[in-house]
């Protein structure tokens, strides 16, 4: 099978124009390609925690997550985004179906380092591909959300961007990181392939920075596990995906190894 794991930021999944949804069904019917959406939902995390009176914070760009605050996660990414993305693809006669981490043992965790600091935030210890194929073979698209089970059936709060890594590395796909940005930018240009030694440079010179710096190190981790290429598209733009799968220079393309800059 031809997969293809796509990384939906929470801030856009309202905004992605009509094409987006549209082009996972032609991927589908007419390139013969399997799509897999994971799927972040921060700004609605953080509405639903201000309205019920529950603190939250960041550290290096992940979300500290309490108890308190991992049932609000939990019930807004597998219940009101990770829904309201199956409605908008069933709207384009996509057979989607949406389900979290912890359905079937999908994602395994484990308790990222420094606990006390984080809380309840996971790193993937193991996927359940079995379990993405059988849905796959049926044509289903899974409509997965970032929230897996761990020892003692203790749930945990995982980046959405860690989360599609560790899928699309499980599976030797291509990963794609669809965003509102055309990609990681210097000077207002776009660079459209970096590597490791670029994005390092990049971060230190804090061009790379807050929530982008976990989007890159999933990429790089990816790519060192199997995942076949990593790119970030902007989802904003008409048929990027299939503009993407067609080849076009749309977004930035990171790889290991050496790349010469123009």
């Amino acid at each position: 099978m031809n997969y293809l794991v796509i990384k939906c930021g929470g801030s856009i999944i309202d905004e992605l124009p009509s094409s987006f949804f549209s082009n996972l069904v032609l991927l589908q019917k007419e390139k013969d390609i399997k799509p897999i959406i994971v799927h972040g939902g921060g700004p609605m995390i953080t509405r639903h925690l201000k309205q019920m009176n529950v603190k939250t914070s960041f550290v290096n760009g992940l979300r500290v997550t309490t108890k308190e605050v991992l049932d609000v996660v939990e019930m807004v990414l597998s219940g009101l985004v990770n829904k309201n993305i199956v409605r908008k693809m069933m709207n384009e006669k996509a057979k989607a179906i949406g389900m979290s981490g912890v359905d079937g043992h999908l994602l395994r965790a484990t308790p990222i380092k420094e606990i006390d600091k984080y809380g309840y935030v996971g790193d993937i210890s193991a996927v359940n591909i079995d379990l993405i194929k059988i849905m796959l073979e049926q044509n289903y698209i899974p409509v997965i959300s970032p929230i897996a089970i761990g020892k003692d059936d203790q749930h945990y709060n995982i980046n959405a961007d860690v989360a599609a890594s560790a899928i699309a590395s499980s599976l030797h796909a291509p990963l794609c990181f669809v965003s509102d940005i055309p990609g990681i930018c210097v000077n207002d240009k776009v660079l459209h392939l970096v590597n490791q030694t670029k994005i390092k440079q990049l971060i230190n010179e804090e061009v790379i920075y807050g929530g982008m710096i976990p989007k890159v190190q999933s990429a790089l981790k990816a790519l060192e596990l199997g995942a076949r290429e990593v790119s970030i598209v902007n989802g904003m733009e008409d048929n990027a995906l299939l503009n993407f799968i067609n080849g076009e220079p749309v977004g930035t393309k990171i790889q290991l190894g050496e790349v010469s800059y123009v």
